[in-house]
């Protein structure tokens, strides 16, 4: 079997949100905190990749949402490799409040390991598998779901341009994988109010959407100042639920970088439970809306 690590965190006030919840986006960085330290933990540590010029990168990650946390929480995630296959391996995190063994979050990451002078995929070292399964056992290879292909799109969808930021590059040189839900969730707020329902008429109304879960794809890397073009619109809406798609595209060639999936729930912030779309909220959305 393999090894379970297990990472104790404390949240900030800069990782909230307006609600006082933990940024979306921040989940996906303590994901990345906790798979940096279980993998040094069996001594493959970013110096140990460096030497050995060769380093994981996130294809896929899921992340679904149970319970907010909030400012001074102390929470704990547990991790462990679920899989490995010939260049891929498959990460899944548990999240908890500490003192607490029910699971508030949780989430996979499906990693591709690279070469980093040819950026090419290379085999998993047999001596780095049996680090992270000491005991002998193989790592059962689970079956992967192909990311969801969303419906025709619909009369309207809805796109907004910006530029890749230095603050949003990481050690490796390309835009960081929890920043990419950043910029999906601006668009979010840019689509309501295009659509008439602004932050401040959802919080007249004592309503808001929040988000149950992110699926997202990362099929090529964005740079520092790219021009990038995030596109949206809404499809499987329900009575009190609706997926949204997001795509990435690089706007010089018109590259998919990365796509998403978000499962976004209609909330009455009052009592935290899931409330039907009002009438009017549904036939102002109806343009950006996939049958």
């Amino acid at each position: 079997m393999p090894l379970t690590n297990t990472t104790t965190f404390r949240v900030r006030y800069v990782e909230c949100d307006a609600y006082g919840h933990v940024n979306n986006a921040n989940y996906l960085r303590y994901m990345q905190e906790a798979a940096f330290n279980a993998s040094a933990a069996v001594g493959y540590d970013v110096k140990r990749y460096d030497e050995l010029g060769q380093y994981w990168l996130v294809r896929e990650t899921e992340i679904e949402y149970f319970k907010p946390l909030r400012y001074d929480d102390q929470f704990e995630i547990k991790t462990w490799v679920a899989d490995f296959r010939r260049v891929r391996s498959r990460r899944r995190y548990e999240f908890r409040l500490l003192g607490c063994n029910e699971i508030i979050a949780q989430g996979l990451t499906d990693w591709v390991y690279l070469d980093q002078a040819t950026q090419r995929p290379v085999n998993v070292p047999p001596e780095m598998i049996r680090a992270f399964a000491p005991d002998g056992e193989a790592v059962i290879t689970q079956t992967r779901e192909a990311f969801p292909k969303p419906p025709a799109p619909p009369a309207e969808v809805f796109k907004m341009r910006r530029r890749v930021m230095w603050q949003d590059i990481d050690q490796a040189q390309h835009v960081n994988n929890a920043v990419y839900l950043s910029y999906v969730e601006d668009c979010g707020f840019q689509l309501l109010k295009h659509f008439k329902w602004p932050m401040q008429r959802m919080l007249d109304e004592g309503r808001a959407i929040l988000i149950r879960k992110h699926r997202i794809q990362y099929v090529q890397p964005a740079l520092f100042d790219d021009e990038i073009e995030v596109a949206s619109y809404v499809y499987a809406v329900k009575h009190a639920s609706a997926m949204r798609y997001y795509s990435i595209t690089r706007v010089s060639d018109g590259a998919l970088l990365v796509q998403v999936n978000s499962l976004g729930v209609w909330v009455d912030l009052k009592t935290g439970q899931p409330a039907r779309f009002p009438d009017q909220f549904l036939a102002d959305f109806a343009p950006n809306a996939a049958v």
